[in-house]
């Protein structure tokens, strides 16, 4: 079984990999064109995945990717009697990304495989759909970057909010100073989420590849709290709810604030009220600061698990959760309920400004990209992606060390602070690594 880390070694390959990236601009530059998809990881989020291709015009899903039979078998099915035509199977990524007749990946397996997909993905000429966050550490997700810039490939963050036609205009409302000099936005991930309880470790299920599974993280003994959606809760392949629900919010602070990279960095919390197997905190908050021209500009960030209430009218309405954002200006507030609506309150007595509620497809304008072959087609391009996840990271180093960073945005490490400085990347497990030549 070939490594995808050996893709390009040579001259000869890489001057083969620029000829297939060609051919795949020219089949699909077209809009009548079929753009041949296959969605690794299809329990979940993967899903959705699904859904979106399945209704969209000239997108076939032409196979799946996962490492476990039941869920694959279950998805085949439901594609072929959506479609009329049978995916084809696969359980390891490398032999799918040999198929040169695949011209996109979309990926949503769970995070510690998100970045090194991507880049084996680049390495063989595929555009890449990559689930947020795109990256399970602050060095990789450097890595996926310059993978899409040197092999010229269409790669989109799936922070599904950039492409809602409602959040596209309340950003465009706070660059025109709907609510005057905004300085500070708030992320609110508050989900009524209940305890995964303790379970034993024990044996792997039937029909699971579960070293591939484990793919770059360290082998440990399968425990189910530690596999299907829980190991969002564990370091070795999650990222906490701050990168799970959260970071949704976060990208969406700092695309309204206009920043890229802090400067300081300080988060704390724990584990809540549940004696349980998660690992990641289930209480959290998180202050960035940011320095823009001179002028200072504030990230929060808040985690919650349980029982709360709801701010600025967010939530109210719909379900228990508040899922959202607030940006404070100079003339008055946003408030950003989810992915698709958006109200101001202006002035001293906070009266209704600009709102709108729409949602839209970032799958959509992603195929759009793919057929364009124009990087600024998309609405959630990777160095967006990896920007914003990386204030995630960071977040949680701070949090995991507990104590504040002074991070330099230009060097990109934290300040008199090695050990800090040391977790801006993972520890793989070969042949499974990221690799530092992409």
């Amino acid at each position: 079984m070939s490594n995808r880390r050996d893709f390009l070694k040579s001259s000869a390959a890489a001057a083969a990999a620029g000829t297939l990236g060609f051919n795949i601009r020219t089949s699909a530059g077209s809009p009548n064109d079929t753009i041949r998809v296959a969605v690794v990881g299809v329990r979940g989020q993967g899903n959705s995945h699904i859904r979106e291709y399945l209704r969209m015009p000239n997108v076939e899903i032409a196979a799946i990717c996962d490492i476990d039979e039941s869920e694959r078998k279950k998805r085949c099915g439901e594609i072929e009697k959506a479609s009329g035509k049978k995916p084809q199977e696969y359980v390891d990524i490398r032999k799918l990304l040999d198929d040169k007749s695949i011209n996109a990946i979309s990926i949503a397996t769970p995070n510690h495989w998100h970045s090194l997909m991507g880049i084996w993905a680049c390495q063989a000429g595929k555009d890449v759909y990559v689930e947020k966050p795109c990256s399970h550490s602050y060095w990789e997700g450097k890595q996926l970057v310059a993978a899409a810039r040197k092999y010229n490939r269409i790669v989109q963050h799936g922070t599904n909010s950039r492409s809602t036609v409602a959040l596209r205009e309340a950003m465009q409302k706070l660059k025109e100073g709907v609510i005057g000099d905004v300085y500070m936005a708030r992320g609110l991930c508050f989900k009524w989420r209940d305890t995964i309880g303790k379970k034993p470790d024990g044996p792997v299920p039937a029909g699971v590849d579960y070293d591939l599974w484990t793919g770059p993280a360290q082998k440990r003994p399968f425990n189910p709290n530690r596999f299907h959606y829980n190991w969002h809760w564990n370091w070795d392949y999650g990222n906490g709810d701050i990168g799970n629900q959260g970071i949704h919010e976060m990208d969406i602070c700092r695309w309204g604030l206009g920043v890229t990279l802090p400067n300081k960095v300080f988060s704390m919390g724990g584990h809540f009220m549940f004696d349980d197997d998660q690992v990641t905190p289930n209480t959290q908050i998180a202050n960035l600061e940011f320095n823009v021209n001179g002028k200072k500009k504030i990230i929060v960030f808040e985690v919650r698990h349980w029982i709360s209430n709801h701010e600025a009218g967010i939530g109210e309405g719909g379900d228990s959760n508040t899922i959202g954002n607030i940006f404070y200006g100079s003339e008055g507030y946003m408030a950003i309920s989810g992915y698709n609506s958006y109200k101001t309150f202006l002035g001293r007595k906070q009266e209704p400004g600009p709102s709108r509620r729409e949602g839209g497809s970032n799958w959509e304008n992603f195929i759009k990209a793919v057929r364009s072959r124009k990087r600024e087609d998309l609405n959630g391009e990777i160095e967006e992606g990896h920007l914003s996840s990386a204030l995630m990271h960071l977040s949680n180093i701070s949090y995991r060390l507990g104590r504040s960073l002074d991070f330099d945005p230009v060097k990109e490490v934290v300040v008199k602070d090695t050990e800090a400085t040391a977790m801006l990347r993972d520890k793989y497990r070969a042949p499974f690594v990221v690799p530092e030549k992409v």
